[in-house]
């Protein structure tokens, strides 16, 4: 290292973080423990964090894995070969968390320098979820294993430094299952004077320019209908670099598209290529740039939709269902939906067996979500069998017979048994499965498939019991519509016991009829129980816009879908009806407006307040959680005019990281759940956030989707058609005019925040900040909140949740699962 010349040299002041690494591979190794069933149940409360956002359900490998390792200084293993460079974008933490299907065990080396001023002791402290020790010079100077899976723990440690550089070497290492939170964060709480020193193999000025190009490169758009994708650079690059782009879809998705390019010195953008070439949906694109052996990355997202394409939807319900199925025959993911959606239009064959192939390995080795692939699978082999190849059919079946169906079967995998809709598709597959094979043996139960078939019909029941009862218990939730409905359209087509086809059909409408109430123009606009950033950042190529367009000839598809065309099939062969009246509540065009109110979640623990015109939609929880950590909760969505893209949501962000892995993560859930008040147009979102997270609130608002928009000072306002908003803050509300959301954020700043969210119907922005710029909130001695509105008179909104405004009293209690809508 003395031969080392060039640096990357940071202040380190006392209380940063240390930020800058160098970073070896991250080693992967299965991490497998003999077969054996576990206990539990499903969970409707799973994600209502009691300890942070800490989720407690324990599997069999994560309690052998603490049995050997926790407390223990970890076993180091390989040795520090640098493959790359940590910069951090904002983030304190060096955060390489990720999906992982089946239980692995992980392993990193980095390294960094501190150059001090002189010797003396600095302390510092670590921390992580899984284990990690510390070098200074080669000396190892302690080492932490609390092995918490995604629950951080801190450790302080005394690093005795030299004068000068001094090399700070770490190995962590953790146990990933399913999302995994593997990342440390090393503070430098005091000490000696000193630099961070990063070397590099360039000069430090040219590292330097590659980090500036990384955190200030954006798209030149929130969205792609068609053109070109076009990435902004900050600055002109000093020299020659090489930029891999990696485009790879949600967690969830096998595919990945890369492309090389060389930007010359002098570059100020990158032309990835047309739109239309490039994969649909929410997409990540893994930026790399290197030169002179230097290779930095970071994470951009950006939703592409081939709509010129698609066109306007079919005019007709029969036409649609041909246009459904035709899309994801030819244009979907990889996978047993798309396969499905072959075989039901008649187009089963060689490549359609091979989509099949391809995914049976992940149902083989009960990867998480497999049983995402396992019900079209059955579905396709149940009615299309003949159309597929022998070999591919035997395959089918013998992966249906060794699939582990529940969590009191023997295993080592690591599905997630406890959610509704994962519950919902295990007990589906096993009564279809057991149906399809009634006199074969499940390997995993060993019961016969009669025997299976009538397991998972008493199982399917007691879900439907629940459903009917409390509903969603990811409440409202854009990703999981989908998956609720993959599991109720294959009862509603597949099922023997008419009790249960029939429930499963009344589901379905139910379902379709809470997308209606709670969506403008199709696409639903409104609080969630749980969010992701690839739902919320995608208007028109998400699921639940297949399903509209499908229903009601509003929207457009995506490329990976869960339910499109087992809905279609549905419809077309096995009579489900969806009521005609839902069409207008869905598109809503009456001059009045719809107030809608309702619960779902067992005990009714989430309440829902919606309400839209034609011009608008705002969506948001009723006393939810005020002031606790968050997981994935969305808890205030609108949306204006006709475009699906015109939306607005503010949150917390539960990472800083942005298109990260975190649940929260920057934009999907919050890290603190604020007090949100909402009575028709206006709303009112305090922030009190915890001393560890984020020091700053914000808002999603896309400018470029917006038809005219506004930001100055405390104030931002929005118009898309007829529709407006003015958001007001408790301090200067900051747009975002670099990076990752670029046009697409404004923040705001301390650990205290107000938002104040006025929507209407105007066609001039001047109007609506003349009449509602004044607005303001009192806060009076008991708790409540006061506005005085232009339009609804004195609001005021309780601590217990409760609204007072225009001679009405809306309660909490007031919130059913049947729900209730007037118009107003």
């Amino acid at each position: 290292m003395n031969a080392q010349t060039h640096w990357m040299q940071k202040t380190l002041n006392a209380g940063d973080p240390i930020r800058y690494w160098q970073i070896g591979a991250v080693a992967e190794e299965r991490f497998d423990v003999p077969d054996a069933p576990m206990k539990g149940e499903m969970d409707p409360f799973f994600f209502l964090t009691k300890v942070k956002n800490f989720i407690p359900h324990e599997y069999p490998c994560r309690t052998i894995f603490a049995e050997t390792y926790r407390g223990k200084r970890p076993d180091v293993r390989g040795d520090f070969d640098a493959q790359r460079w940590w910069l951090p974008f904002g983030s304190p933490r060096l955060d390489l968390s990720g999906f992982w299907f089946r239980p692995t065990r992980l392993s990193t080396w980095v390294r960094t320098y501190i150059d001090a001023e002189a010797p003396g002791a600095a302390k510092i402290r670590l921390g992580t979820c899984g284990g990690a020790v510390i070098w200074v010079n080669g000396s190892e100077i302690g080492w932490m294993a609390p092995y918490s899976r995604n629950l951080e723990v801190k450790q302080e440690f005394d690093l005795p430094l030299v004068a000068g550089l001094n090399e700070i070497t770490i190995f962590f290492d953790d146990l990933a299952e399913r999302d995994a939170r593997y990342f440390f964060q090393l503070d430098y709480l005091s000490g000696p004077k000193a630099r961070l020193s990063l070397p590099v193999p360039v000069a430090g000025s040219v590292a330097e320019s590659l980090e500036t190009a990384l955190d200030g490169m954006h798209f030149d758009r929130p969205h792609y209908f068609g053109g070109d994708i076009i990435l902004h650079l900050p600055t002109p690059l000093p020299v020659e670099v090489h930029a891999n782009v990696a485009i790879e879809g949600d967690f969830m998705s096998r595919e990945r598209f890369d492309d090389d390019f060389t930007l010359p010195a002098g570059a100020r953008t990158l032309a990835i290529g047309p739109s239309d070439r490039a994969p649909a949906d929410f997409r990540h694109f893994r930026i790399t740039l290197s030169t002179g052996g230097f290779v930095a990355s970071r994470s951009l997202g950006v939703e592409i939709c081939h709509t010129e394409r698609q066109g306007q939807a079919a005019a007709t319900l029969s036409d649609r269902i041909v246009e459904t199925l035709d899309e994801v025959s030819e244009h979907s993911e990889r996978d047993t939906v798309r396969a499905f959606a072959r075989l039901a239009s008649g187009r089963g064959g060689a490549d359609t067996d091979a989509m099949i192939e391809e995914i049976l390995p992940s149902i083989e080795d009960c990867h998480d979500c497999a049983d995402f692939s396992l019900v079209p699978l059955i579905w396709s082999r149940t009615v299309w069998g003949d159309d597929i190849g022998s070999s591919t059919r035997d395959r089918i079946d013998a992966a249906i017979l060794h699939y582990r169906y529940w969590m009191d079967e023997p295993g080592n995998d690591v599905q997630w048994y406890f959610s509704e809709n994962h519950a919902l598709l295990f007990h589906t597959s096993a009564y279809l499965a057991g149906q399809l094979l009634p006199e074969a043996t499940f390997v995993r139960s060993g019961r016969t498939g009669a025997e299976q078939s009538k397991v998972g019909a008493a199982r399917v029941r007691a879900w439907l019991d629940h459903f009917e009862k409390w509903e969603m218990a990811e409440f409202n939730s854009a990703p999981y519509f989908p998956i609720d409905l993959k599991g109720l359209t294959a009862l509603a087509a597949l099922s023997p016991d008419q009790d249960i086809a029939e429930r499963a059909k009344a589901g379905i409408v139910r379902l379709c009829e809470i997308i209606a109430r709670s969506a403008h123009h199709g696409m639903v606009t409104a609080a969630q129980g749980r969010s992701y950033e690839h739902t919320l950042c995608a208007g028109s190529s998400l699921e639940l816009s297949g399903v509209a367009r499908l229903l009601w000839g509003k929207g457009w598809y995506g490329r990976r879908v869960h339910a499109l065309p087992q809905l279609a099939v549905c419809l077309r062969d096995h009579g489900l009806e969806i009521p005609p009246a839902l069409e207008a509540i869905a598109d809503h065009r009456s001059d009045k407006h719809q107030e809608w109110r309702f619960a779902q979640g067992d005990g009714s623990f989430a309440a829902l307040y919606h309400y839209k015109s034609e011009h608008f939609a705002m969506g948001s929880t009723v006393h939810y959680r005020w002031d606790e950590w968050g997981y994935q909760e969305t808890v205030l969505h609108l949306r204006l005019g006709e475009k699906p893209e015109a939306a607005v949501w503010i949150n917390h962000p539960g990472e800083s990281i942005q298109f990260g892995y975190g649940r929260p993560s920057y934009w999907g859930g919050c890290g603190t759940v604020p007090r949100v008040q909402q009575y028709r147009g206006l709303a009112v979102v305090e922030f009190t956030l915890k001393p560890e997270q984020p020091d700053f609130t914000h808002a999603w608002f896309p400018q470029g989707d917006f038809d005219d928009v506004r930001v100055s000072g405390d104030t931002a306002l929005a118009r898309s058609g007829r529709g407006a908003v003015l958001l007001k803050g408790s301090g200067d509300l900051v747009a975002m005019e670099e990076g990752p959301s670029a046009g697409n954020e404004l923040r705001q700043y301390g650990m205290t925040s107000r938002w104040i969210v006025r929507i209407c119907e105007s066609d001039d922005l001047s109007s609506v900040e003349h009449r509602f710029s004044t607005l303001a909130v009192s806060r009076e001695a008991d708790g409540i909140l006061a506005i005085d509105d232009p339009e609804y008179g004195a609001v005021r909104f309780h601590p217990d949740g409760s609204v007072d405004a225009e001679g009405r009293r809306i309660l909490r209690s007031d919130y059913t699962v049947v729900g209730e809508a007037i118009m107003l």
